[in-house]
């Protein structure tokens, strides 16, 4: 089978679904009707797609944590204390990271050693393992719906197993759980598999069950321009619309400048819905997805606390679906079930208290949805161009290429030329191009931006600047100063 953005045969993949589930003995657990079944009996309350619908249409933020450990008890007493304590709206599930790298084996020696240590020494919920049946206890044993968090370049076991066992939202995509996770693995293995993960769900919803699927919007993390992100977002969503795919939430990562942030989720709505459309999919609902800053975070809470109240803000404004929310604890390792729920709660309050409010800059607000569609537009119509029609093929050709780039990535199938940086207020603007397909008028646009806060702060435009501009929120500032 040539590798094309066209939905699959339904022979093909029942010949992988062999494969895939006879690679681990819990595989075998897996009975996609009695599955179904399972599905349809759950409480419409537990579905990730209902709730996500019922936010959207009332304009209500919903708030979900991430959190994970090996020991199944544990794990449920955790995510119980996140939906009473933190009040979640959707709880998570998050993988540890043998499982998503496909090593089951030492995934199941860091549950036995956990259990007798009494510690958790994995950094997450080893669900492969566990199989369908015990994965079930997790979701009844609460009240809103779990999603799956993990990372994973090749996910199918994974869904295979998480999605029978009525989890009912997973997140990942070939480019989104690969380009920043992973060094050997080629875009072709993993827009692959993540086709098999798409058709499965669309298998879900041709038998009635509607499984959220959700991109992975933060990237590395680090000072992704927001082009970069949303043209990816949407080139995930046209994929796996075409592979049946119902339910989609596209995602997108704290910059830190609330004016850009707020831009970015609105041109991220407007453009997916837009992109979807123009494909034929009428059919995809679409939410927003608000990740918290995925930087490097300040050690005392305190000004961590401060990172997440204003990563919450252009949440409000832009009526984001969802905010995935950080802890106090970022910069020290896996935070805590008290630092969870905390944060949680600090995100609610300031949510509410800015309902309703709207101060922002109405002319700034546009300019920056100006110029980041301009650029989303430039980068999709190139990936169509060179792929000739086809996004499989433009995507892979576009990163090999450096039409579509990732700043920081690990991936040696991505070229790594776009350098990134701050501008005066701020923004995340473009130290280095690349070979993105931008034309002179935006390029300009961020020379200019640029060139203000060299001015402002007496200093020659260097790669120093973008240094600074890494470490400025550990440091308590968002523009990177020289000292």
């Amino acid at each position: 089978m040539v590798l094309k953005n066209k939905k699959w045969d339904h022979k093909y993949f029942l010949k992988m679904r062999e494969e895939v589930l006879n690679s681990w003995e819990t595989g075998r657990e897996v009975n996609f009707e009695e599955a179904v079944s399972y599905l349809s009996s759950l409480p419409r309350e537990k579905y990730a797609d209902y709730v996500l619908r019922k936010a959207d249409e009332s304009k209500k933020t919903l708030l979900q944590p991430r959190a994970g450990v090996p020991i199944l008890k544990e794990h449920i007493l955790l995510l119980q204390y996140l939906q009473k304590e933190g009040g979640a709206d959707i709880l998570p599930t998050t993988i540890d990271s043998y499982t998503r790298q496909n090593r089951y084996r030492e995934a199941q020696l860091g549950i036995e050693e956990s259990l007798r240590e009494g510690r958790s020494l994995l950094n997450g919920f080893p669900a492969v393992n566990y199989g369908v049946r015990a994965c079930r206890e997790i979701i009844e044993s609460v009240d809103v719906p779990v999603e799956v968090r993990h990372g994973t370049p090749d996910a199918r076991l994974l869904a295979e197993i998480t999605l029978a066992a009525g989890f009912t939202s997973f997140e990942g995509g070939g480019i989104t759980y690969n380009i920043p996770y992973a060094k050997d693995v080629s875009l072709e293995n993993s827009i692959l598999y993540w086709q098999y993960v798409d058709y499965l769900v669309g298998l879900y919803a041709e038998n009635g069950v509607i499984i959220n699927r959700e991109s992975f919007g933060p990237l590395t993390g680090t000072l992704v321009p927001p082009s970069i992100s949303i043209s990816i977002g949407i080139i995930e969503a046209l994929l796996a619309a075409e592979q049946g795919v119902k339910s989609f939430s596209v995602g997108y990562g704290q910059c830190g400048n609330i004016i850009q942030d707020t831009a970015s989720i609105n041109v991220l709505y407007r453009l997916t819905k837009e992109y979807l459309a123009s494909f034929g999919y009428y059919d995809v609902h679409v939410t927003t997805v608000l990740h918290h800053f995925m930087g490097g975070f300040p050690e005392d809470e305190a000004r961590a606390y401060a990172v997440i109240s204003l990563g919450t803000v252009p949440a409000v404004l832009s009526k984001a679906t969802k905010v995935i929310v950080k802890t106090p604890q970022e910069a020290i390792g896996i935070p805590s079930k008290e630092a969870n729920a905390a944060a949680l709660r600090n995100t609610r309050q300031v949510l509410q208290m800015l309902d309703s409010q709207d101060f922002i800059d109405k002319n700034k607000l546009q300019e920056e949805e100006y110029i980041i569609e301009r650029e989303v537009r430039s980068i999709l119509n190139s990936v169509y161009s060179i792929g000739e029609g086809d996004l499989v093929l433009g995507t892979v050709r576009a990163f090999s290429s450096g039409l579509l780039d990732v700043p920081f990535a690990p991936s040696r199938f991505t070229l790594g030329r776009v350098m990134p940086i701050r501008d005066n207020e701020g923004a995340v603007r473009f130290f280095d191009f690349g070979n993105l397909p931008f034309d002179e008028e935006i390029k300009d646009f961020h020379r200019k931006k640029i060139e203000e806060r060299a001015k402002y702060e007496k200093r020659e435009i260097s790669f120093q600047m973008v240094l600074d501009d890494i470490y400025a929120i550990s440091k308590g500032r968002l523009v990177g100063r020289p000292k």
